[in-house]
């Protein structure tokens, strides 16, 4: 897709909504693959998932990406944060 291979001083076009559905579709995909190699944090995979990353980065914008990599870490450990304090919770409600 050209409007993610330009230099930052040209005025790139806006992603149109099947440019940004593919984008959606790899980003789910690479991230099933991190899922299956037990992988949080995108980039630590090693090769177990090079043809999802790939596409992946090649039908997203960099700052797509680097927002969507940072989201899926922050999602995890605010998933993490609400189990603790669920169980937290349920520790005091059994206290009282």
């Amino acid at each position: 897709m050209s409007w993610f291979s330009r230099s930052s001083s040209e005025q790139s076009p806006a992603a149109t909504r099947h440019d940004r559905q593919k984008c959606w579709e790899s980003r789910d995909q690479y991230f099933e693959c991190l899922d299956s190699a037990g992988v949080l944090t995108a980039g630590e995979e090693g090769t177990a998932c090079a043809k999802s990353k790939f596409q992946y980065e090649k039908s997203c914008a960099k700052s797509w990406i680097d927002y969507f990599n940072k989201r899926r870490v922050l999602a995890e450990k605010q998933k993490d944060m609400l189990a603790q304090s669920q169980l937290q919770s349920q520790e005091v409600n059994r206290k009282l």
